[in-house]
């Protein structure tokens, strides 16, 4: 039986989300999907709409990002399913993502956002950094203004190591 493209496509969406243990962003499903010249953005942008839709994978969005999470649902549909994607395809998501699962992990657990406090006129920035489903840090910090938000967010992937460095190595003395 051969399945049709866009159905091949949410499998290969599902099968990739399966075997991570974090969310993966919009741009990373994008990169493989490219990478592979498997389909056009466009394509892929409605199969994950209709993955969505169908419960089959949930989306949060922070800052513009998207990050998507299999639903049990869409483990459970892929467990039906799995043996229909073709082994030259599976072989390409587990070569992507066991090559590049340190980068993916790390793209998605670092997470910056910011919002307009409830009490003051200041923003609160909030920082973490996730591995699994455990926090290693996280901090808010309140801020003036929009900008001054906006900019420490767009730093915190920089600059997250150094700050965890940093406060193990004072906390520790």
């Amino acid at each position: 039986m051969v399945l049709e493209s866009s159905t091949l496509y949410k499998l290969i969406i599902l099968y990739m989300l399966n075997k991570v243990n974090f969310p993966l962003t919009n741009a990373q499903l994008t990169e493989f999907f490219s990478e592979k010249n498997y389909t056009s953005y466009f394509t892929l942008q409605q199969v994950i709409n209709e993955l969505i839709d169908s419960h089959l994978i949930s989306v949060e969005t922070v800052r513009n990002t998207s990050y998507y999470h299999i639903t049990s649902e869409g483990s459970e549909t892929l467990g039906f399913f799995v043996n229909k994607i073709p082994g030259a395809i599976v072989d390409d998501m587990d070569i992507y993502l066991m090559e590049n699962k340190y980068e993916l992990r790390n793209e998605v657990g670092t997470i910056a956002d910011y919002y307009k406090s409830a009490t003051t006129q200041d923003y609160i920035v909030h920082c973490q950094v996730k591995e699994g489903q455990g926090t290693l840090i996280e901090i808010n910090l309140s801020v003036p203004t929009k900008e001054v938000a906006s900019s420490m967010c767009n730093q915190w992937k920089d600059a997250s190591q150094d700050i965890y460095k940093f406060i193990m190595k004072s906390l520790m003395k």
